[in-house]
């Protein structure tokens, strides 16, 4: 089992920036690619990021790209959520997600996730 517990959502003004955590533990060593969904209000939930633990190899969804940056501290099984010049439809529920390993193909798919966070609400004023 993995247990995943996100922390840093908020409120935040259009343009301004937040930092999410996703702290990982239980038997994260099985666990390689971690991911970041979102979902909004009315929708699907929606792929924004993933990264490979072990090669740093990182995927991006086209709307943040440039915009949003991913990253993991080994030591500490958490991965970090970067979110800058944020924009009102950024608004939503912000969850981790961790898989055995994904391929590009499949780092976009929930479907390649086990194991979910409860979730961090993000805000953005305009």
């Amino acid at each position: 089992q993995v247990q995943l517990v996100e922390s840093g959502g908020g409120l935040v003004q259009a343009g301004g920036s937040l930092r999410l955590s996703c702290a990982a533990s239980g038997r994260t060593f099985s666990r390689d690619a971690m991911g970041w969904f979102r979902q909004a209000p009315g929708k699907e939930r929606e792929f924004v990021t993933a990264i490979s633990k072990s090669s740093g190899s990182t995927y991006y969804a086209d709307s943040v790209k440039g915009r949003f940056t991913v990253s993991r501290d080994i030591a500490k099984n958490t991965v970090y959520l970067q979110m800058n010049n944020l924009k009102p439809e950024d608004a939503a529920v912000y969850y981790c997600a961790a898989a055995g390993w994904v391929r590009p193909t499949t780092a976009g798919d929930p479907n390649a996730y086990d194991y979910w966070g409860q979730g961090t609400q993000v805000t953005v004023s305009s």
